[in-house]
């Protein structure tokens, strides 16, 4: 016996679909707009909430390797946007902030996809948490996406 407010499976995968097309497109659109990738706008936005933070930090908030967040950082370096320093401390550790055009970047990009959705996500309770954490986790199976990294 079928709802006719359940959706059916390809309702569902259009959702999907429509939800790819909007980060693309939004991807598009900051490239366009700001002359600068998404990744690379996420990591200013990080260095604009946290304020002065280590490569090591901003590593582990992109989830990608030392090497490319420290390229990562480089060529926003290059481009005028964050300073890197070492840290007094400990000479080891290297302290990235934003300059004035970086936080200026950030003061005139609208916040919205990934960004947006992991700041909201924040705000939600822990059992929803795992809810969402595990449909993702049956989508990529469903995809083969399971054992790729």
């Amino acid at each position: 016996m079928s709802n006719i407010d359940t959706p059916d499976a390809d309702q569902v995968f259009h959702q999907f679909l429509d939800l790819v097309r909007f980060h693309r497109q939004y991807a598009r659109k900051i490239i366009d707009e700001q002359g600068i990738k998404p990744r690379d706008l996420s990591i200013l936005r990080f260095f604009s909430e946290t304020g002065a933070a280590t490569v090591g930090q901003a590593q582990a908030y992109l989830h990608k390797s030392p090497s490319t967040t420290s390229a990562l950082i480089a060529s926003l370096e290059k481009a005028g946007y964050v300073t890197r320093q070492r840290s007094q401390e400990d000479n080891r550790v290297v302290i990235v902030e934003l300059t004035e055009a970086g936080h200026n970047l950030i003061a005139t990009t609208p916040l919205r996809g990934l960004p947006l959705l992991r700041r909201n996500m924040r705000q939600l309770p822990n059992e929803r948490l795992q809810e969402i954490n595990d449909v993702l986790a049956e989508i990529m199976q469903m995809m083969g996406a399971n054992n790729e990294q």
